[in-house]
């Protein structure tokens, strides 16, 4: 099975956030995600592509506090 789609949920769990903050941030184009009918997926790799920009953009003190 190929783990590197994610649902919500996993992806909630992996950013340690609420599932409904994921859903807000999602929908928001903050991070990356796509839909499957009506439910929104991950793919793990583009998740650790964001991570990395938003370290990085952080680092740089570019954008406050490290808020998504």
């Amino acid at each position: 099975m190929n783990t590197d789609i994610m649902t919500v949920r996993e992806v909630a769990a992996y950013l340690k956030i609420t599932e409904k903050t994921a859903y807000r941030l999602t929908a928001e184009g903050k991070i990356p995600g796509f839909k499957v009918g009506g439910a929104w997926r991950y793919r793990r790799t583009e998740i650790d592509t964001w991570i990395d920009r938003q370290s990085n953009v952080n680092d740089n003190g570019s954008r406050g506090r490290g808020r998504l």
